[in-house]
């Protein structure tokens, strides 16, 4: 039986994304990795912008594409030598950070971990449960390959497929979703939709100076804000119901 209190949010795998997505995580019960979607070329799959005494700049993992309808689940890890080159960039980055030895102790160890992975969903998996767990987000992370269903039917049929089995009837969803997510079909089958407001995030001291940066990735927070980082991932109106 579903339990109709259960929030549950689907989302595309990402590499060490923002904080609003750690925000979206932690705002609900359960968090599926929507890891069959086709993999995207330039997207935040396999890459994210951290801060620099030089500006933004761009981490990207290596991946090999084979077919336009490849998954996100199926890409693999074209040159293993990017976990090395992520960390030294990130420990040059943040070498000044105010919590620099606390980011040093919650991710040297996961980049070395992440050098027997081949898959690209298997790396950011490995991240976004470990940094979940830093941020004291206990939120259920599951695969969406742990549920049945047809992965070749229309989008909202999918994502109501997927609500079903994980056992919920409340989605929670970013914004871009709108576009293309039927509420109408999701209410008349007892699903209730929420979408996430990322206004209202609070700023915090970030290294380097300059104008604030907010589109940086979660690990930016976790280096300036250490302990504290928590506080930063939760913005002031977490969702509203149906708008």
């Amino acid at each position: 039986m579903p339990d109709f209190n259960k929030k549950v949010a689907i989302l595309q795998s990402n590499y060490i994304p923002w904080r609003g997505y750690f925000d979206l995580i932690a705002s609900v019960d359960e968090f599926i990795v929507y890891d069959d979607m086709q993999y995207t070329k330039n997207d935040w799959r396999n890459r994210n912008r951290i801060r620099t005494a030089h500006g933004t700049h761009w981490l990207t993992i290596p991946v090999r594409r084979t077919t336009l309808q490849q998954r996100i689940r199926d890409t693999k890890v074209m040159d293993q030598r990017w976990a090395t080159q992520h960390w030294r960039t990130l420990s040059q980055a943040y070498a000044r950070a105010a919590h620099f030895q606390f980011g040093c102790e919650l991710l040297a160890d996961l980049y070395t971990a992440a050098t027997a992975l081949e898959r690209l969903s298997e790396i950011n998996l490995l991240f976004l449960t470990a940094i979940c767990k830093a941020l004291g987000i206990q939120t259920r992370l599951t695969p969406c390959s742990a549920y049945d269903y047809d992965p070749v039917a229309d989008r909202t049929t999918r994502l109501m497929q997927l609500l079903h089995a994980a056992g919920g009837t409340s989605y929670l969803s970013g914004p871009a979703a709108k576009q293309y997510v039927n509420q109408e079909q999701m209410l008349a089958a007892g699903i209730t939709v929420h979408w996430m407001d990322y206004n209202g995030y609070l700023p915090y001291n970030q290294v380097h100076g300059g104008p604030f940066e907010p589109a940086v990735s979660i690990v930016d927070v976790i280096f300036n804000a250490g302990p504290t980082a928590s506080q930063y991932i939760r913005a002031s109106s977490n969702y509203a119901a149906g708008t």
